[in-house]
């Protein structure tokens, strides 16, 4: 009986899923039809333009791969039942952390550097969300919006070392001045900027599944985040599990500021993150927070991104389009979430 239900719950998601994305596309057909004079042409652009080339198939691919470490943060938060809203700092600052490590250590091989840099972008992510997590610990602040506090401070005094003591004077860019060859990744799939961080991320979600779902810790942040006061009862030391999720979040968000950093960009460029962060919360509400769903989920997040691309260069259409579509997604998919909430709470009650 349990097992029926449960697969009828998986089928129901699924189906509000496949909901969600198919009113997402009609809108943004709609929009098109509203604002194109080339409708046929930017539909095809849109929906078929990231498959018609290794340039632009190789980017999006490569689009996704910040959106899975921070899609993998937000979903450990989510399944411990803490909420880390401070995404987009925390990928900044390990963009920051790490090229400053880079950029001190031109002469270091690739194997100490690199290491080295990517370690310290996960510990700046981590320390930055575990703030939250004492805090909530220590005194019942609200994690969610300390976090985003936290993280909007941050991103103004990344901005300031970026653009002032960082500053590299003979770019015409706000961006600090290129790591060296040696830290690069190795690209994978020319002309495009796909790279060697694709394993890391598909490493990574696996990392974590494992962590989640076949670990005493995973199975302890688990429980905590089903019925945190029936967890204490059981033993489990429930404040150690507001500050661990945190940490865990926030590393991998400053992880992927780094592997941003050492894959595409190769320098810290002003605000080159902007929407990491929050994306990063529509993959993990689109994965269900299962850390291998949230594979497909970033990609899925980043065609978008390649479409709207796509069609702002072979039409007369705007970037602007892939950011209403993903609002649209976004807030079908807290809909969803939140009305599932409230009917698994309604079904608690005696």
């Amino acid at each position: 009986m349990k097992r029926a239900h449960r697969v009828g719950e998986l089928l129901a998601g699924t189906l509000g899923l496949m909901i969600t994305v198919g009113v997402s596309f009609l809108i943004a057909v709609v929009l098109i039809l509203l604002l194109s004079d080339q409708r046929l042409t930017t539909i095809y652009y849109f929906f078929v333009g990231p498959f018609t080339n290794r340039y632009y198939f190789g980017n999006m691919i490569n689009m996704a791969i910040p959106l899975v470490f921070t899609g993998l943060g937000i979903a450990v938060a989510f399944k411990s039942s803490v909420f880390n809203l401070g995404g987009e700092g925390q990928v900044y600052s390990g963009a920051l952390v790490a090229t400053v490590i880079l950029l001190a250590l031109p002469q270091s091989g690739a194997w100490l550097g690199g290491p080295s840099a990517l370690v310290a972008a996960l510990a700046a992510g981590g320390i930055l969300a575990g703030l939250s997590g004492f805090f909530k610990m220590k005194w019942g602040t609200d994690e969610l919006i300390s976090s985003f506090l936290i993280s909007s401070a941050v991103i103004f005094i990344v901005n300031y070392f970026i653009t002032g003591p960082l500053d590299d004077p003979d770019s015409s860019m706000l961006a600090t001045r290129a790591i060296a060859d040696q830290y690069h990744f190795l690209g994978i799939y020319p002309p495009s900027k796909l790279n060697i961080s694709v394993v890391l991320a598909l490493l990574a979600g696996v990392l974590v599944f494992f962590l989640m779902y076949y670990t005493h810790w995973g199975y302890e942040m688990r429980m905590c985040g089903l019925n945190r006061e029936f967890s204490r009862y059981g033993g489990i030391n429930t404040a150690a599990y507001v500050a661990l999720p945190m940490i865990i979040s926030g590393a991998l968000h400053g992880l992927a500021g780094g592997i941003a950093i050492m894959g595409t960009y190769h320098m810290a460029v002003k605000e080159f993150s902007y929407g990491m962060g929050w994306n990063g919360i529509a993959v993990a509400l689109i994965a269900k927070n299962n850390p291998l769903g949230v594979l497909p989920a970033a990609v899925f997040f980043a065609y978008l991104d390649a479409g709207a691309r796509a069609a702002m260069l072979h039409s007369d259409v705007t970037f602007e389009i892939a950011a209403v579509v993903q609002s649209v997604i976004f807030y079908l998919i807290t809909a969803q979430a939140v009305y599932g909430f409230l009917r698994r709470r309604k079904g608690l009650r005696p």
